[in-house]
């Protein structure tokens, strides 16, 4: 598929050109212009879902990684992982396809694509809540942030005791090799002293790489990440003993209070329940600061890469020295670092190269920690600006989607939907007469046959005029008409099935649609986003023109909701008989067809009586009936007056839609 002799399969046709190009050929029939227009969208739909797989499929094998984006569980399924909290995500997946790429490249079994049922981003999601706060030991960093996105201020609220956590300067080599080789001798180092060490990995990768090493040192320890989450509590109880190795991804560096055993604290219990901080000293005269990095006491805690937040080192750092308590942290970098490699790698190799470092030579210079802590800056600009970007095209669905929701509690709110039916059907009339009726032509040059068609399509209902009421009609009285057509067709299938039942189901129905339209208009706005951006090169503003064209979209998604309830109700049939009156025996049975269907290639059928004085009628002679004893009621067949309509030609409703996708869903 992929070799040089099927570059064709790259070049996707302007489907436009195509069709008009069919149309317009004199040499066609009617029949080979349906077939070569239904053959060329076919070849377009085949070409463009190829395309798409083939560029989700490099996607998977390029910029996805596993172990460290994902992960593959023993039972063959491809698990999403937090890269924040290095958490497993059973229960999300990757959507338009690119899951199922993922499965194909590690060789699983495919599971079914989702669908977006409905999607908000997490600020928009906070910004619901009447009252926002939070508390966090990170947020100081993001200061800026929380104000512009939520306006709120951050307060930073003192230590209950004083920070004793001993923060070494960074350790930077060549290579990762390198790196991985001096973490491993500093592990085994403070293993020997008896101190417990807190190993922070930022993939499932890595960590696992570190265990392989310690357990050809014949090093005892533990690995927490995605793999083993369902042992994280025991792994951290016992994170804090003497000689204690721990292995972890995110997973340890957040909300994680690790206690530690009494002999570890090398330090007197009135120092740690002082107030005594780094820079002041100890009764013996030696500052406290010296001492413990002497001496090192409590949780040691080693980062094997800076992550490109600020606020996530700082998560990690803080396991050491809670409450008072002694403890370290270092990082260990490499200019081989996804970090480095972007900021700075390059000068830092220039010095190194300057001071004569050989393999397996440090760097240790505060000024390099600062330059990193510089470049996490930038990297924590440009993700709030990718946030806030995100933000500003969620702002514009957030109006929609508020207006969609609050339709719908409307809905669960209220016993029926008779009142917003009544409001469709009027405005569906209206919509009707003002796309083929002027009122300032003559009757005679309105277009009765564009009306009759789309007013069946939308109602099933047949509708005919003579030419002489043609040439007398007025809008009013032909809205009128139409309003009472549609109205006395609405209360037959009140009458037929009970009023009680009756508004269940078209409760039922308006909200099966709206559930189904906001769907497909959800997947329709994140394809309007993704090739959105392409108006910049014509110097458009992206967002102004992204925002024109998903008002236009929700407008239509609100007429096609109105359009689409109406003839889900309109085309319902429903059979009931004695035993579906009865819940505790069986509920009553639904099924959706072309009712009163008289333009539409075949014949009404009159409701079938049931035989049973006071019970409801059954449409379209389904059967219903009932046992012991009575006569079940004869099934009509439904009599074809036109030829039948194939699955995928343009349906006869005239909605242009194929006729699977329309009136033979």
């Amino acid at each position: 598929m992929l070799s040089p002799n099927e570059q064709a399969l790259f070049v996707l046709p302007d489907i436009s050109i195509e069709v008009d190009a069919i149309r317009n050929d004199p040499d066609l029939s009617a029949e080979d212009k349906a077939r070569k227009e239904e053959e060329a969208h076919r070849t377009y739909a085949e070409k463009s879902q190829a395309v798409h797989n083939i560029n989700q499929l490099m996607k998977a094998y390029t910029l996805f990684e596993k172990d460290v984006q994902y992960l593959v569980s023993e039972d063959g399924r491809v698990i999403i992982v937090d890269e924040a909290t290095g958490r497993p995500q059973p229960g999300r997946r990757f959507a338009d396809g690119l899951h199922q790429a993922l499965e194909a490249k590690e060789g699983v079994k495919l599971e079914k694509e989702t669908r977006t049922v409905a999607s908000i981003t997490v600020q928009n999601l906070f910004r619901m809540y009447h009252k926002l706060a939070g508390m966090t030991g990170t947020a100081e960093t993001e200061a800026s942030e929380l104000w512009e996105i939520y306006k709120l201020d951050v307060a930073v609220i003192p230590t209950n005791r004083p920070i004793r956590r001993f923060d070494q300067e960074d350790q930077i080599f060549r290579t990762k090799r390198e790196k991985y080789n001096a973490i491993i001798e500093e592990i085994d180092r403070l293993h020997q002293l008896g101190l417990p060490v807190l190993v922070g990995t930022i993939s499932v990768e890595v960590s696992e790489l570190l265990s392989r090493m310690l357990s050809r040192r014949g090093i005892k320890h533990q690995l927490l990440n995605a793999r083993h989450h369902d042992k994280e509590a025991q792994i951290v109880a016992e994170a804090g003993r003497a000689g204690a190795v721990t292995i972890a991804t995110n997973m340890a560096g957040r909300g994680t209070d690790i206690k530690l055993a009494p002999k570890v604290v090398h330090l007197d219990r009135q120092i740690v329940e002082s107030d005594l901080t780094l820079e002041d000293k100890l009764p013996a005269g030696q500052g406290l600061r010296q001492y413990l990095q002497e001496n090192p006491s409590g949780l040691q805690v080693i980062g094997t890469e800076r992550h490109e937040a600020r606020r996530i080192d700082r998560q990690l750092r803080g396991r050491a020295g809670r409450q008072g308590d002694p403890g370290s942290s270092r990082f260990y970098l490499s200019l081989e670092d996804d970090l480095m490699r972007l900021f700075g790698s390059e000068r830092i190799a220039s010095v190194m190269d300057k001071l004569g470092a050989e393999e397996g030579e440090v760097i240790e210079a505060g000024m390099v920690t600062r330059s990193i802590e510089r470049a996490q800056k930038k990297v924590e600009a440009r993700n709030f600006e990718m946030r806030k970007h995100v933000l500003d095209y969620d702002d514009v669905m957030n109006q929609q989607r508020q207006v969609i929701y609050n339709r719908r509690h409307d809905l669960l709110e209220q016993e029926s939907a008779r009142e917003q039916i009544a409001e469709m059907i009027e405005e569906s009339v209206e919509d009707i007469l003002a796309s083929h009726v002027d009122a300032d032509d003559l009757a005679e040059e309105w277009n009765w046959e564009g009306l009759q068609t789309e007013f069946g399509s939308t109602f099933f209902l047949g509708y005919s005029i003579s030419e002489d009421e043609r040439a007398h009609a007025s809008v009013d009285s032909l809205r009128e008409q139409l309003l009472t057509t549609v109205r006395e067709a609405y209360q037959r299938r009140i009458d037929v099935v009970g009023e009680e039942i009756f508004r269940e189901v078209e409760k039922g129905i308006s909200l099966r649609t709206i559930d189904t339209c906001w769907q497909e208009h959800l997947h329709e706005i994140d394809e309007l986003r993704d090739g959105i951006g392409f108006v910049g090169v014509g110097g458009k503003n992206p967002l102004i023109e992204y925002k024109k064209g998903a008002y236009d979209m929700f407008e239509s998604l609100i007429g096609r909701i109105a359009q689409e309830t109406l003839r889900n109700l309109f085309q319902l049939r429903i059979d009931i008989g004695t035993e579906a009156l009865e819940p505790a025996r069986r509920p009553s049975r639904i099924n959706a067809v072309h009712q009163d269907a008289t333009n539409m290639g075949f014949r009404g059928v009159e409701p079938a009586s049931t035989g049973v004085p006071g019970q409801p009628a059954q449409l379209r002679g389904s059967g219903g009936g009932s046992s012991e004893g009575q006569a079940q009621a004869v099934r009509q067949p439904v009599v074809r007056e036109q030829p039948k309509v194939g699955r995928n030609a343009p349906c006869p409703c005239g909605s242009g839609k194929k006729y699977k996708r329309c009136c033979g869903a």
